[in-house]
């Protein structure tokens, strides 16, 4: 009576033992989930339409970077976090900031484009004035390439004028849409969690040694299941063995450590 009710009412478990222990006063849910089991029941059916279509992300070849600011707390007051986390290889770069103007945010992508060891092709961010101009939808990154090449003279912001200057893609986010920039979210609150969210700092160099030696950590040491059990410096080596025109440099030769 209990697989036949199942199989025709295709209720979820609980629902079933609701419905039947009116009947079945003895029935608990752990002998009615065995007892669908030996019948293979347990699990209801896969119908088309019930779930939406998950979309997976467009892939792209390494040094397409998602880059965001935080804020962060000690003791001696507030500092500002960058942080900007690759796509592909999931490789993090951050940097801790007393001001977050134009000019620190240039100088910020400048020092990920020396710190990586392949070419840093696109950048996405959100639309805050660190980035892009007020009111921009669109990054000008683009247009002050093409002033540069006509030898025009003309004013720029610094996060774009280094985009143009060292030939990237420069996009951003729809406003109001956090979401979109997803993973460096996610990274945010990784290096939060395990920082100024769990330990107490007195000074910002106690957060800054503690940041750095977080972020070594997770780039040459933690096992993501995205990238299939590799580390971010895992995956960069197995892209250079694959896609060697892409980098700069050999990988193997940033490996912490001393170099026996």
């Amino acid at each position: 009576m209990v697989v036949a009710f199942c199989r025709h009412t295709l209720l979820p478990l609980d629902d079933c033992l609701y419905a039947l222990q009116a009947t079945i006063p003895h029935l608990t849910r752990s002998s009615l989930h065995r007892c669908l089991q030996r019948h293979g029941i347990s699990r209801l059916p896969e119908v088309d339409g019930d779930k939406p279509k998950r979309s997976c992300f467009k892939t792209y070849p390494l040094g397409y970077f998602h880059i965001d600011l935080a804020e962060v707390h000690t003791t001696e007051g507030r500092l500002y976090l960058l942080v900007a986390i690759d796509r592909t290889t999931k490789f993090a770069f951050v940097e801790l900031h007393e001001k977050a103007t134009r000019r620190v945010a240039g100088d910020f992508l400048r020092h990920l484009i020396e710190a990586v060891p392949y070419k840093v092709h696109t950048v996405l961010t959100d639309n805050g004035t660190h980035f892009t101009t007020p009111g921009n939808v669109a990054s000008a990154a683009s247009i002050i390439k093409e002033a540069i090449a006509a030898g025009e003279t003309f004013r720029a912001h610094s996060f774009e004028f280094a985009c143009a200057r060292n030939d990237i893609d420069h996009r951003l986010t729809k406003p109001r849409h956090p979401w979109t920039n997803g993973q460096v979210e996610r990274i945010n609150r990784t290096i939060k969690d395990a920082t100024v969210k769990r330990y107490h700092y007195d000074s910002h160099e106690q957060l800054r040694a503690h940041l750095a030696n977080f972020v070594s950590a997770y780039n040459f040491g933690r096992r993501l299941k995205t990238l299939r059990g590799l580390t971010p410096y895992e995956a960069i080596c197995k892209a250079w063995s694959v896609e060697p025109s892409r980098f700069r440099s050999n990988p193997l030769h940033q490996i912490p450590g001393p170099n026996i």
